[in-house]
């Protein structure tokens, strides 16, 4: 199923909660995931993965404030 991600920019979720955004997954493996970011490549076990996210359109932010 990761297979399918190689060489698209994720955001990868924890199980501790904790989030990576911005990179791009490089090799897959049946144990470790490569993600390279622009600051540092991370070997990321895949039990330790709780979800992978693709964006695929950017989102509108609501508008703060009042308008007429």
């Amino acid at each position: 199923m990761l297979a399918a991600l190689q060489g698209q920019e994720v955001t990868v979720n924890f199980l501790d909660g904790s989030t990576v955004r911005g990179g791009v997954l490089e090799e897959i493996d049946e144990r470790f995931v490569k993600y390279r970011t622009e600051y540092q490549v991370l070997y990321i076990p895949i039990s330790s993965i709780r979800a992978v996210a693709v964006e695929t359109k950017e989102r509108e932010r609501p508008r703060v404030g009042f308008g007429q």
